[in-house]
């Protein structure tokens, strides 16, 4: 695990002689004593050798998604807006690091741009008012979908259509809300081949990220390190006319204000 402060990027367990290790979960663990642990450090200007490049949090216990979070993406799947989030999940195994190959299982593979939150302390039965304070902070997603899997049998199978190896995809870096002037409202964009093929703002969510803890946390804990992915604006490419879907050789850019961006190639399975 890194910390990035400035320009420069610290191995956190290097830097911390192993009082934090370098498992991103168990960090998590002791998020408030990691953040205090941090603002001494960036202002001792230390630096460190950079560490691996991978998923901002690998080992979640828990990862949730949202699905029609936005009211535009609703209208293009020609659904009613919801009145409560419909929840899934994404299986741990198919997240990666930001910067990876994209390996098609055949059949339909489709992007879905997402701001990822991941949580920083418990939280059970938490007030929307409060919901920030049990976040470590935010970051970008990618919630590839196969929908010919995701289709079938009599329900939809999300979870399953979803969780191909690297469908899930966090990165490059973590960002605590405090950066943001609004972590409510930040723009987020997807480009396939260069074209700008997703462009919200996340202010736009039907169910903000405070409201959506407390929905979660109403029915099960949140544990430190869990994420939750937050729904995807319009422009999916199953809602095209015609429809169109990631072929080998596509590169999928996935970027959100403040925080950076993801790449990937799509290459044959």
């Amino acid at each position: 695990m890194c910390l990035v402060t400035g320009e420069a990027v610290i191995d956190v367990e290097q830097a911390s002689a192993g009082r934090f290790p370098a498992d991103p979960l168990a960090v998590f663990e002791e998020w408030d004593a990691f953040r205090s642990w941090a603002a001494e450090l960036e202002a001792a200007g230390v630096q460190a050798p950079a560490g691996p490049d991978g998923s901002v949090s690998p080992t979640p216990r828990q990862v949730f998604a949202i699905g029609l979070n936005y009211r535009d993406h609703a209208e293009e799947a020609g659904l009613a807006a919801p009145e409560s989030p419909s929840v899934f999940t994404k299986f741990a195994t198919s997240l990666t690091g930001p910067d990876t190959q994209l390996r098609l299982p055949g059949g339909r593979v489709d992007w879905e741009a997402e701001l990822v939150v991941v949580m920083g302390r418990r939280a059970e039965h938490v007030a929307a008012g409060g919901a920030w304070s049990y976040v470590a902070g935010l970051t970008v997603g990618q919630d590839y979908s196969e929908r010919d899997v995701q289709s079938v049998g009599p329900v939809p199978q999300f979870s399953l259509g979803k969780s191909f190896p690297g469908f899930a995809p966090t990165g490059p870096v973590l960002v605590t809300a405090d950066e943001f002037a609004d972590p409510d409202d930040l723009a987020i964009e997807c480009l396939v081949n260069g074209e700008s093929v997703q462009k919200s703002r996340t202010s736009s969510m039907i169910f903000p990220v405070p409201e959506l803890i407390a929905r979660l946390s109403a029915v099960c804990p949140l544990l430190p390190g869990d994420l939750i992915f937050t729904g995807t604006p319009s422009g999916v490419g199953h809602a095209r006319t015609p429809q169109r879907y990631l072929r080998p050789g596509d590169e999928v850019v996935t970027r959100i204000e403040g925080i950076g961006q993801l790449r990937q190639t799509c290459v044959a399975a």
